[in-house]
């Protein structure tokens, strides 16, 4: 039985299923499912930590070719060229709103054609492939599932990190022990 949710929210996942699942087909089949997977992570986030971007791109006020022009000095030459025509397709549609949970949606459903699920591990500094492939050993373990890793460098995060698998949250930054400190002390007093 499926949990009470807002009107029309459905719809909405399964458009967002849509595009990431027709994302994935095309990507599969011109070979270049890792990279495009990669590409449309990097720049969800680069879309969920710019506030002028995010506007720029949904702002109905502004011709699409004015965003596919932003999107080109963004992109400049470092995307593939499916990448930026699947963005554009989206921002030519209104849908650039729905960008980071299509590009999710993309990574997520993609990892799971491969019987692994998708662990983001935010860190403030970059990761070594080693200590990537340590984390994926121990989220695997404390998980009971094979892991993707996915980075994202997150200066709001003070030191450690924070790694999410699907709804569970694992933290283990120093600020949360602090925050946890704080409260242990306050409730103390």
């Amino acid at each position: 039985q499926p949990l009470p949710g807002r009107p029309g929210e459905d719809v909405v996942d399964d458009r967002i299923n849509g595009y990431a699942n027709g994302f994935l087909e095309l990507a599969r089949a011109e070979g270049s499912l890792e990279r495009v997977e990669s590409e449309l992570f990097s720049i969800a986030e680069t879309f969920d930590s710019s506030p002028e971007l995010r506007s720029a791109l949904t702002d109905p006020q502004l011709p699409t070719d004015k965003k596919n022009a932003i999107l080109d000095d963004l992109l400049g030459g470092k995307a593939s060229s499916l990448t930026v025509g699947l963005l554009q397709l989206l921002v030519g549609q209104g849908r650039a709103s729905e960008l980071p949970s299509i590009a999710r949606a993309v990574v997520e459903n993609a990892a799971s054609s491969r019987d692994r699920a998708v662990a983001e591990v935010r860190s403030a500094v970059p990761l070594d492939e080693q200590t990537v492939q340590r984390l994926a050993a121990a989220l695997g373990k404390a998980t009971g599932k094979q892991l993707e890793v996915k980075v994202v460098v997150d200066d709001s995060v003070v030191g450690g990190i924070v790694a999410r698998v699907g709804d569970t949250v694992i933290d283990g930054s120093i600020a949360s022990r602090v925050d946890s400190l704080r409260t242990t002390v306050q409730g103390a007093r």
